[in-house]
């Protein structure tokens, strides 16, 4: 089906919620599956709710593009007259407290390009319904708090679908008449008609299984295209750790007999925690070291355990409605971050998942879309999985587990499981079992599900006496949904060095035994005031350690001060933000001025300390040595000043490479490949440092880094070193980069997610003739406007991460973005909307090229038939004061 372009709806209301009048206790779907025609029967056993608000209302179901054959009552056909449909709603006046509904739909997998409900993609069919696309596959109460168990027949041809799989436990299979054949799956668990999936196909498995802590045994099939096979078991390996882990850090087993992940390379999302059938954009299970970067096998292992985590966190224990999605989701990304933590870097993670934050959520806050991780209103569910829905809830999440501690959080964990399984609920439920399960008084801590906008954390620090007084002080930003809420309650991890850059004990003043190092205080008032004894004047603070709250933090540090944080700093979170901070005090001088300001010098022996370091973790250092991006110094400027920022920027890049280049030339070499590739901690530590300081070198233009680069680039033996050798040589301009990329094409011309690095590397070219790059990459064969992974990696990568030339001053940038936004509208709403928000920020831009950008949005805002998607963003960032 091509999506429909509804009128404008209202928008949704967190206050208006109502129980549904209606449950469903049993569901039972026939599905006939074609590309072009599937039928879908639906038998459904419906039930008053006693809870319900409005003991003779009517059964509403919901449904999107439906081609209705029949409806039927407790056996009887209904003709039209007897049932309601107005727009997307089937309304049955019902006798009595039961009955059974049954409904026979056609839909058209095969013209759905907008990639929700059942449709084609490749030789398979697949389904997404995920936030309200089961109403594109039968009439339904699509919402997340009607939970029935399904039972499913799949009918098709054998030829076509070998491979027939649905939720739950398959209970029956058998052939048919005329090459076809059946399975029939039954799913013991009630769950939301969100869950729901189905697969059909032709495709290959690779099959394993794992034993329980209680000792059943349990099928893992990882299913993909039969050329793919060979890359599924880094996605097995993942998913076998994160049953384990599961296990051991929260005592949650599996609960069925077979657990299935399907790779697509036709999906709108990462992926998708379907009940035992989980359903994967490509790029997050298929990977071995030709084709994957370790960044790629990292986010597989990340991704696979974020879905299975679901299991419990998402779906034995659902949202009651849509306004709650970040009891699962923000729950279950931190529950995926602890995972890589436990099996990585804990430090690195922590430095990673910060800096995420600060570049993609804190935009987002101050942007015209900003709403609170448990959102008021909305207009189009599907705008609202965003960071701040995500990330920000899973730092809400960790919030939790900062105050209660890590045995604190799992006796919350655990009572939640007790008191809801298999239950839709609320973060008003989550919060009450944490406080329950801990005695605390957690009502003031609610405020951060209802504030909008980045608090801002204002520190200072005075000596009175012998005391050293650390004084805190908070403040939400101006937006209506703030109002009223009074101060929330932030958790703020400090420590303090000593004039030998030693970590000092943090004791209160009325405290007679010396405290830890690193302090935890609760600012639960607009301000307050924190008195500490024995640290010595001059004692440098170490504040909102391990980034302990997701806020704003204003300190005045000196520059030698956070030198000597970036240097000494036993916190690596707030060792990487001193140096993202002394970065920052350089490039803003560059930025202003003409020059780079003194405290570069600083800067270059902080940089030149963690090059000197022999006993540093290396994947530490590649993060300490790396500067703010272009898009992140843009965040808080208004006027943005997009030539000052590419200067300053690329100014500071050449200085320190020049100014570091035997260091950094001898980091590369020392580190240079030996022996056979490995996957291994230490190996991927090891290309991360090396590789940043190619990237230094090679970026800056030196010759050093260029002639390695294309060394690098000849040799290598996987994707990784590959990979960010191809960057170096491309986005520096070095001789070789046209040749790279031909090489690179003709090795991957067939393989779909390295076409997709191809394609992106191309596009990030900070020059304003990428535009008409894309323009060529469009006709490519491999390009494709109904891909959205294609989309991304070309117009996504363009007007997200390449601000010279999206923003290139006569508006070419904006045109082609605008242009791909007005298609893609009618293939893929959802796409669309998240490529819109490129724009949000028009009124930063100055009167030219804001008045450009501007105009790209009236022109979308005045489109015939706009999406709902698309209008919501559209109309939000036209509203801007």
């Amino acid at each position: 089906m091509s999506p429909r372009h509804p009128e404008r709806s209202p928008a949704i209301e967190r206050r208006a919620y109502r129980s549904p009048d209606w449950l469903v206790a049993q569901a039972d779907l026939h599905f006939v599956l074609d590309r072009g025609d599937t039928r879908v029967h639906s038998r459904l056993e419906v039930s008053r709710n006693p809870d319900g608000g409005d003991a003779a209302a009517p059964l509403v179901l919901n449904g999107a593009g439906l081609e209705t054959v029949a409806v039927k009552v407790d056996g009887r056909d209904l003709s039209d007259d007897k049932y309601t449909v107005q727009g997307e709603t089937l309304t049955l006046d019902l006798a009595g407290d039961e009955a059974v509904v049954e409904t026979i739909v056609d839909i058209h997998p095969d013209a759905n390009t907008a990639l929700e409900g059942l449709y084609a993609a490749g030789d398979m069919l697949l389904t997404q319904c995920e936030a309200e696309g089961f109403r594109k596959i039968t009439w339904y109460p699509d919402r997340p708090d009607v939970m029935a168990k399904f039972r499913v027949r799949l009918e098709a041809d054998r030829e076509a679908f070998p491979v027939l799989l649905s939720n739950g436990n398959c209970v029956e299979s058998g052939e048919l008449d005329g090459g076809r054949h059946y399975t029939v799956w039954e799913d013991p668990f009630a769950k939301p008609s969100y869950l729901f999936a189905v697969v059909a196909g032709k495709l290959a498995v690779l099959e394993d299984e794992f034993t329980t802590s209680s000792g059943r045994k349990v099928d893992l099939k990882v299913w993909s295209e039969p050329e793919n096979l060979p890359k599924l078991d880094w996605a097995m390996a993942s998913l076998k750790q994160s049953m384990a882990w599961d296990e051991e850090r929260f005592g949650l087993e599996y609960d069925l007999d077979v657990y299935h992940i399907v790779a697509t390379h036709d999906f709108n999302m990462g992926a998708m925690e379907n009940k035992s059938l989980n359903v994967f954009n490509a790029r997050y299970v298929l990977a071995d070291q030709d084709t994957a970067t370790d960044a790629d096998f990292e986010a597989i292992e990340s991704v696979i355990g974020h879905e299975y985590f679901h299991n419990w966190t998402g779906n034995r224990v659902t949202c009651r409605d849509w306004f709650q999605l970040t009891l699962k989701e923000g729950l279950t990304v931190f529950r995926d971050q602890e995972f890589t933590s436990d099996l990585r870097s804990r430090g690195v993670k922590r430095i990673q998942t910060a800096a995420n934050l600060k570049a993609r959520q804190f935009p987002e806050d101050a942007g015209p879309m900003a709403h609170p991780v448990r959102p008021e209103r909305y207009v189009e569910i599907n705008n609202f999985y965003t960071a701040t829905v995500y990330e920000k809830g899973s730092e809400v999440v960790r919030m939790y587990q900062t105050l209660l501690g890590r045995d604190g959080f799992r006796k919350g964990m655990d009572l939640y499981f007790e008191r809801h399984d298999g239950q839709a609920v609320t973060c008003d439920d989550f919060l009450a079992a944490m406080a329950d399960a801990n005695g605390r008084d957690l009502g003031q801590f609610e405020r951060w599900y209802r504030q909008t906008g980045t608090p801002v954390l204002r520190a200072s620090l005075r000596r009175e006496g012998d005391e050293t007084v650390l004084t805190l002080a908070q403040r939400l930003p101006d937006h209506p949904d703030n109002r009223g809420i009074g101060p929330l309650m932030i958790p703020v991890q400090v420590g303090f060095l000593d004039g030998d850059n030693r970590s000092l004990p943090v004791t209160l003043a009325d405290e007679d035994k010396p405290g830890p190092e690193t302090r935890l205080l609760v600012l639960d008032q607009p301000e307050s005031e924190f008195r500490f004894r024995d640290l010595p004047e001059g004692a440098v603070p170490s504040l909102l350690r391990d980034f302990s709250a997701p806020v704003k933090l204003v300190f005045d540090w000196s520059p030698e001060e956070l030198a000597r944080l970036a240097g000494f700093d036993p916190d690596p979170v707030n060792r990487h933000q001193a140096m993202r901070r002394l970065s920052e005090r350089v490039l803003d001088g560059a930025i202003t001025g003409s020059t780079l300001p003194a405290e570069v010098e600083l800067l270059e022996r902080a940089w030149a300390a963690v090059l000197d370091d022999k006993t540093i973790d290396p994947a530490l250092a590649a993060e300490l040595l790396s500067l703010p991006s272009e898009n992140e110094l843009a965040q808080d400027r208004d006027p943005v000043d997009v030539e000052a920022i590419h200067r300053a920027r690329s100014e500071l890049r050449t200085y320190l490479a020049g100014a570091l280049e035997s260091r950094l030339v001898a980091c590369v070499d020392a580190l240079a490949p030996q022996g056979p590739w490995s996957g291994a901690g230490e190996a991927t530590a090891a290309r991360a440092w090396r590789n940043r300081c190619l990237e230094i070198l090679a970026y800056a233009g030196l010759d050093s880094g260029a002639m390695r680069a294309r060394r690098q680039f000849e040799a290598a033996d996987n994707m990784t070193d590959r990979m960010a050798a191809l960057r170096a040589l491309v986005l520096a301009g070095h001789e070789g980069a046209d040749e790279a990329l031909k090489a690179f094409e003709q090795r991957y011309r067939d393989d779909a997610l390295v076409m997709d690095k191809w394609f992106s590397v191309q596009v990030m070219r900070p020059h304003g003739s990428a535009v008409e790059t894309i323009a060529e990459l469009k006709q490519h064969p491999a390009f494709r406007m109904t891909n959205p992974n294609k989309v991304r990696a070309v117009i996504g990568v363009f007007a997200m991460h390449n601000p010279v030339a999206f923003h290139r001053a006569d508006g070419a940038g904006y045109q082609l973005v605008g242009e791909a936004l007005d298609e893609l509208d009618d293939l893929n709403p959802q796409v669309a909307a998240r490529l819109a928000t490129a724009f949000n920020r028009w009124r930063a831009y100055g009167e030219k090229r804001g008045g450009m950008m501007k105009a790209e949005l009236e022109k979308l805002a005045a489109k015939d038939g706009l999406s709902p998607d698309v209008g919501e963003i559209v109309t939000a960032a036209l509203s801007t004061k």
